[in-house]
């Protein structure tokens, strides 16, 4: 309150954004599975996709085709999104993703659906994500997988030649803790 306030001429000077800015939702068409989760968790329904499904011949020979889905269609109405999030969320294969990108203002309220080649062009001003805390403790999984590969790795070494495994290493007070 004892500054002047400064007026930003904003087409001329683009604001500095923070880092997790809620633009618009970009697409990552390859990781969509077509699993339909976003729509259905979407309160407002503002996302409409369209799908076919393709047969994948057998991957070997003797093998049954598989069928998949094919994404024809996705779109969303940003005059009826309110960019809760909620998609982005559940979207379990990632495909979903928050841009910065804010200037997508349309003359009529009709074109504000937005269509995936639009949503795609927006996936590449998503920024990297943070980098890790080296500080930090490693996942429970990483850590369950490192106690398993060593435990793994004494095994190995005690069932080599010259190892302890013919003498019997694991007696009382060694081994594995």
């Amino acid at each position: 309150m004892t500054r002047r306030a400064v007026t930003e001429h904003y087409p001329e000077a683009q604001p500095e954004l923070p880092p997790r800015t809620r633009g618009v939702i970009g697409l990552f068409e390859e990781n969509c599975t077509v699993c339909m989760l976003c729509a259905r968790e979407c309160p407002d329904w503002c996302i409409y996709i369209d799908s076919h499904k393709e047969t994948v011949p057998p991957a070997a020979p003797g093998g049954r085709e598989r069928s998949r889905n094919v994404l024809d269609r996705f779109a969303i109405d940003f005059a009826l999104c309110m960019y809760c999030g909620i998609c982005i969320e559940v979207c379990p294969f990632d495909a979903l993703f928050w841009s910065p990108e804010f200037e997508y203002a349309e003359t009529d309220i009709h074109e504000l659906t937005h269509e995936r080649d639009k949503l795609r062009a927006w996936m590449w001003t998503v920024p990297e994500p943070p980098a890790l805390d080296e500080a930090a403790e490693d996942a429970k999984e990483l850590a369950t997988a490192r106690r398993t590969a060593d435990k793994l790795a004494a095994q190995e070494r005690a069932e080599a030649p010259g190892g302890r495994g013919a003498q019997g290493g694991d007696g009382p007070g060694e081994g594995a803790s």
